[in-house]
């Protein structure tokens, strides 16, 4: 069986999904191939050629060669304004790349593919994708790379690990190339975007003669199924086809997920909570295993939890166990966070840094939204990572049913008091979950023939429109002179990612 992570995903670390199907299937004694069709179709189209004419893009085609290997050096993540410039630059030849294509007019990115005119939101679109795969920015990469693989290997069955919607149409450009050329072949579909997707209670598959199977949530079961075994082992992720050494990072980031779902599962904002996705964390032991596995043979230089919110009991997992490697992750403000002698025990079990998602600084709005924490709460934690020396990533949400201008100056203030210990900062505009339990409470209509799409449009009750949210944060909260500094840290395209990079105290094993 052949595994594909398809573009476009960040290409600073390995995929964590089709690493740990592997590891199944291998366990089980079913043969696979995994290949990250990301990361390669990247590499792929920095190595093509393009004609600049600006004087950015000539400058950025001149350094494409030195960027490319001053990105995987740690010396370049002691300048942030270097790396900026850099990261920049090397963007800047990967948007060339789509003007050089010329068929199609495309948004491209490091870490976005979008061709203007085919939705990822509309499944008739998505088909014609994979009827027009020709036209894809990919192909000729993944044609020559599919038919190496299939020739070589004969595969039965052929998954597509679709998480994003940058992914999504080129993994139907990939399917259609399949269906064309080795019609023989299972096609079989999942992810974290299908799962959300076969959510919706009107779920009625829209590619299932394109498709063979599509699978939501955890793959290993499914697959196991589908070649008439039962799942009656686990094994460590297996990451030993990825070409490790090639990804955009200072040392390899292992990404490692020991739970899906969220355990607190109540914030009406919530995809996971509108989905309906139960809490499902992996035991202890066998995250132990894992991990001691993993950071004993990988070698890695960071680690990447991938979880909703990491578990107080992994956390005091970590701290009794340290894996020996730096390590960050997402984790819910709670009153474990909030002791200071708890967060210094973090920090020795070496916790890099955390993503807090706080939403907001007026309270309430955070009861409104289900948080379950207060702006006590909140100030306590901040205090003890900072004293700690654990750096914060802090997620702020605006334009949730509840809040106001007024109070989304709270926000504002509640920030900038407590600037000295935000590292890094993350804005969103609230879009309104297609199940979420708010969206019979305001006026609200599907987004026209968008059939797959997760959110719906919906009227402000209180007349805080998208327009103003904008205005709002545009003209007064990033200009704020203790929160703009906040922002300017902030790694672009890789935020988060690389943000544990630039970390106080962070250095590679």
């Amino acid at each position: 069986m052949l595994l594909i992570h398809p573009p476009v995903a960040k290409p600073g670390e390995p995929p964590a999904g089709i690493p740990r199907l592997a590891a199944c299937l291998r366990a089980h004694g079913l043969p696979c191939t995994l290949l990250d069709a990301s990361l390669e179709g990247l590499l792929y189209l920095l190595e093509g050629k393009r004609k600049p004419t600006d004087t950015w893009s000539i400058r950025a085609e001149r350094n494409l060669k030195r960027n490319l290997a001053a990105i995987r050096t740690p010396e370049l993540y002691t300048n942030q304004d270097r790396y900026q410039g850099l990261v920049r630059e090397l963007n800047r030849v990967v948007e060339q790349s789509a003007r050089a294509h010329g068929e199609t007019e495309l948004q491209l990115s490091l870490g976005n593919y979008q061709e203007l005119g085919c939705s990822p939101l509309k499944s008739g679109e998505l088909l014609a994708a994979a009827r027009n795969h020709r036209g894809n920015l990919y192909f000729p990469y993944f044609q020559q790379r599919l038919r190496q693989l299939c020739d070589r290997h004969h595969f039965s069955r052929v998954g597509f690990s679709l998480n994003y919607l940058s992914q999504a149409n080129t993994t139907f450009a990939m399917i259609g190339f399949l269906r064309s050329h080795y019609p023989e072949l299972s096609i079989i579909l999942g992810g974290g975007l299908i799962t959300s997707w076969m959510s919706h209670p009107n779920w009625e598959d829209p590619f299932s003669r394109l498709v063979d199977h599509c699978i939501a949530g955890p793959g290993e079961q499914p697959l196991l199924a589908l070649f008439g075994r039962q799942l009656s082992c686990s094994a460590p992720p297996d990451y030993s086809d990825l070409p490790l050494e090639h990804y955009l990072s200072p040392g390899l980031t292992l990404p490692y997920a020991a739970s899906s779902g969220c355990y607190w599962n109540r914030c009406s904002f919530c995809p996971e909570e509108a989905e309906g996705n139960p809490y499902c964390p992996t035991d202890l032991t066998t995250i132990r295993r894992d991990l001691a596995h993993c950071c004993q043979t990988l070698r890695p230089s960071l680690l990447h939890f991938l979880d909703n919110a990491l578990s107080p009991a992994l956390m005091r997992s970590l701290i009794t166990r340290p894996p020996g490697v730096p390590w960050y992750g997402f984790a819910r403000v709670d009153h474990n966070l909030a002791d200071p002698a708890f967060c210094r025990q973090l920090k020795a079990a070496g916790c890099v840094m955390l993503k807090l998602g706080l939403e907001s600084g007026n309270q309430q709005v955070l009861d409104a939204m289900g948080k379950g924490i207060s702006l006590e709460l909140i100030s306590a934690t901040l205090r003890a990572l900072e004293q700690a020396g654990i750096a914060s990533y802090v997620y702020l949400l605006f334009g949730t049913p509840s809040e106001t201008l007024s109070q989304a100056r709270d926000t504002l203030e509640f920030t900038a008091k407590h600037h000295s210990a935000i590292t890094f900062l993350n804005l969103a505009i609230f879009n309104m979950p297609l199940l979420g339990r708010d969206a019979d409470r305001v006026e609200s209509s599907q987004w026209s023939e968008d059939d797959l799409s997760l959110y719906r449009d919906f009227t402000h009750p209180l007349g805080w429109s998208r327009k103003k949210i904008r205005t709002f944060l545009d003209r007064e909260f990033k200009r704020h002179p203790l929160i703009a500094p906040i922002l300017h840290r902030d790694p672009p395209l890789f935020t988060s990612n690389h943000a544990p990079f630039f970390s106080q105290g962070f250095s590679l094993p």
